[in-house]
């Protein structure tokens, strides 16, 4: 059962060939074996897991089931779960455990999915390694059988790593500045990052609340169509949550792609990749063109700044987000403090890691007096510049495509000591979580036995012309399907 997608899992279930409960025990029972060498997990939930598995069971017969009823799945854990810690990943949130849902927690949750436990990250989601999690590092299942241990991206490792395994068929991510597409490139699944707004932000813990989105990890296209089905949709509990009407993403998944016109900004195919990178990518390409699709070079002029923008604009949305963690309400608080002062010092020094308090110092000095307009407020003005590109390439074009990622997966702890070079590893995702646009990556081949992802980029609201490409490109290829050994 673990190499079957949601889908047909949904429809084991429903042919009565076997019960959530059973489906259920044999997911924990490989999740407890396989995730001791990949640390993909933070939290595995059980007891809960098979009482709502034995509740979804009694849905089926009552003949009130919906398409996720008994079926496995994980959230990252940075969605609240009303009575199940949820840590972030940091030792400041080790012991919080939330007395509500997240608007994503609980839509799954009504749709009758098992959630099996929360998913491992880097610390409040900064990352692109998953290395920085208080709670140790996540290991990508490729390469493992070479005895090599190589990081699964980041900061939605966890998930990434644990739907490449077959710990579960699907996992809940978010991304910020590629956390879901480039986890999903190195562990060969498919990620999906939708419109900022398209997914409520209720219940997920911030990091940069103008570029968090939730999103969806699974192997399949299909799957995270599926997906987004239970997670999209306006969220009053939201500021930020698009009140606009929610398609069915299955629905146009098998439409023909003739007539696709397909644009490969220049700027992304340059020094930054390698040879062999350029060469899957371009191999991926030349299939949309035998199922019809046309493909011409654009330019996106400002995408060499997105970077430089970017870690300007995250780290001042952190600093303001994580001054809420000062020991006086909830999280860690440190021990005997000896006045206010000495406990909000101790607190956040104990409990924040390295690549949390580096960009906390960034942001508050971009923030501060005499370099807000120097730093912030010229980020923002590059930020809009990188928007009107994509405005302006899509008045040409359908989707963009590019590689998800300079290179395959790396080796753990080859990149932890240059934070210049780590953040490099997102130079092709970025610019898309500053223009507010959907992403997403599907696996397209390999390079040393490492899998390679291919990154589509679509206009405003466009998931299901994203998830139809996707599909069609995942009928004619079978990279989605190869399992790390």
């Amino acid at each position: 059962m673990h190499n079957k997608s949601v889908a047909e899992l949904s429809r084991e279930l429903e042919s009565g060939k076997i019960s959530s409960v059973e489906l259920t025990r044999q997911f924990l029972g490989r999740l407890k074996k396989e995730d001791e060498q990949l640390n993909s997990f933070i939290t595995i939930t059980e007891e809960q897991a098979l009482a709502d598995a034995h509740a979804a069971d009694e849905q089926r017969a009552a003949g009130k089931a919906t398409l996720w009823t008994g079926v496995p799945f994980a959230h990252k854990d940075i969605f609240c779960t009303n009575g199940v810690s949820t840590t972030c990943g940091s030792k400041m949130l080790a012991n919080f455990v939330p007395p509500y849902d997240a608007t994503v927690t609980e839509n799954f949750r009504k749709a009758g999915a098992v959630c099996l436990g929360k998913t491992n990250m880097d610390e409040f989601a900064m990352g692109s390694s998953t290395e920085s999690s208080y709670f140790g590092a996540t290991t990508n299942p490729w390469g493992l059988s070479q005895g090599e241990k190589r990081v699964p991206g980041g900061s939605s490792g966890g998930s990434a790593a644990a739907v490449a395994a077959r710990l579960v068929p699907a996992a809940t991510a978010t991304d910020t500045g590629g956390s879901i597409r480039q986890p999903a490139a190195l562990c060969g699944v498919t990620g999906l990052k939708p419109t900022y707004g398209r997914v409520s932000r209720y219940g997920m813990i911030a990091f940069a609340s103008s570029l968090d989105q939730g999103g969806t990890m699974a192997r399949t296209a299909e799957d995270n169509a599926l997906m987004l089905n239970v997670m999209a949709g306006f969220d009053p509990k939201d500021s930020t949550s698009i009140d606009r009407d929610v398609p069915d993403y299955t629905a146009t998944l098998t439409e023909p792609l003739k007539g696709l016109r397909i644009g490969l900004p220049k700027e992304y195919f340059t020094g930054n990749l390698s040879a062999a990178m350029e060469e899957q990518v371009r191999g991926a390409i030349r299939e949309y063109e035998k199922l019809g699709a046309t493909v011409k070079e654009v330019s996106l002029p400002h995408a060499d700044l997105a970077i430089a923008a970017y870690y300007v604009i995250a780290p001042a949305e952190a600093s303001a987000n994580l001054s809420r963690f000062d020991g006086a309400r909830y999280g860690y608080r440190c021990e005997d403090p000896k006045d206010l002062l000495d406990m909000y010092t101790r607190t956040r020094a104990e409990g924040f890691g390295t690549e949390v308090k580096r960009r906390i110092l960034v942001g508050t000095y971009a923030l501060s007096a005499g370099y807000f307009d120097a730093y912030y407020l010229k980020a923002q003005k590059v930020r809009r510049l990188i928007q009107q590109d994509f405005i302006n390439a899509f008045k040409e074009v359908d989707v963009l495509m590019s590689p998800t990622t300079p290179s395959p997966a790396f080796i753990q702890g080859e990149k932890t000591s240059d934070p210049v070079t780590m953040y490099l590893e997102d130079v092709f995702t970025i610019a898309i979580n500053l223009a507010g646009i959907p992403a997403m990556s599907v696996p397209a081949g390999f390079v040393d036995g490492l899998p390679v992802g291919l990154q589509i980029i679509g206009d405003y609201f466009s998931e299901a012309r994203l998830l139809n490409a996707a599909h069609q490109f995942q009928q004619v290829t079978d990279w989605h399907q190869r399992e790390p050994q």
